[in-house]
């Protein structure tokens, strides 16, 4: 990180911003960007305060695609092609098929794969016509290499993300330009908190039980952004955050008969929830 010109997405909270703090404390010189213009400024904020370098910071939606075209031109204009691209903004909805509505599917691919597309677009062909190498990181999910219930929209997403960069882990491999694939279980950040659940009373008590089951693994995000460094640092394609991830993914390809059994039992389990509360 020493030295390099890193951009990071989603650095107003969460995974980006912890990615951000401790790209910059390594020596990076980051350019920083999230919907969150407030969030986005605490960072900014946090990052100086600790002597780091903050090379440009703008608020934007990374889903349309025209302004994001415009800060990588102004980038690039500044500063030359960047170094390291970190695709980590993200947000995440829950729901059966049948709950789901169109605006649903539709913010989940476009945030979840056209934003860190629209990313790509504009970064990544620099960085190769400038012929250093570099690294490009995607968040993508566990919801990306797993079938968890009701995550049918958000793996739409997670799992384009997912094909998009084991695709670019090759095409790019003869430029120096390093893939990585963090797929995340459990952070605890905001979005745990504050995630989209259709169809669904998010306070009734087996709700809350649930999800309590799943954010009490829940790892913090400086724990993820540790990783994300060292996966690049490694030169790792798949960067895991938790043991369970791993673990859930080598069963699924080793195992494959008895992970479909688990993932029906599971699913079964939260379908009767969903029965229940209709009746």
């Amino acid at each position: 990180m020493r030295g390099a010109k890193v951009l990071v997405t989603g650095a107003a909270s969460g995974i980006g911003r912890a990615t951000a703090l401790a790209a910059a404390a390594a020596g990076a010189e980051v350019v920083l960007t999230d919907i969150n213009a407030e969030g986005l400024d605490e960072t900014v904020g946090s990052i100086g305060a600790a002597g780091g370098v903050v090379l440009l910071a703008r608020a934007l939606d990374i889903t349309d695609y025209d302004a994001v075209t415009v800060f990588a031109t102004d980038v690039h204009a500044e500063f030359g092609s960047l170094d390291t691209v970190m695709n980590i903004a993200g947000t995440s909805t829950w729901g059966t098929v049948e709950n789901l509505e169109h605006r649903h599917w539709r913010k989940m691919v476009e945030v979840n794969l056209m934003g860190p597309i629209h990313v790509i677009e504009n970064f990544v062909p620099p960085m190769v016509r400038a012929g250093r190498g570099g690294a490009l990181v995607n968040v993508s999910s566990a919801a990306g290499l797993l079938a968890l219930p009701w995550h049918a929209a958000y793996s739409a997403g997670k799992y384009g993300i997912r094909g998009v960069s084991e695709v670019l882990r090759f095409d790019l491999e003869r430029h120096g330009i390093s893939v990585h694939l963090v797929v995340p279980g459990a952070v605890n950040t905001p979005l745990v908190q504050s995630f989209d659940l259709v169809g669904v009373d998010k306070d009734d008590p087996r709700v809350r039980r649930l999800a309590g089951a799943f954010t009490k693994h829940a790892v913090e995000p400086e724990h993820v952004a540790s990783q994300i460094l060292r996966g690049v640092e490694r030169n790792r394609f798949l960067v895991y955050t938790s043991f369970d991830i791993r673990f859930g993914y080598w069963w699924s390809r080793k195992f494959a008969f008895p992970y479909e059994f688990v993932i029906r039992r599971v699913g079964e389990r939260f379908n009767r929830l969903l029965v229940s509360q209709r009746s």
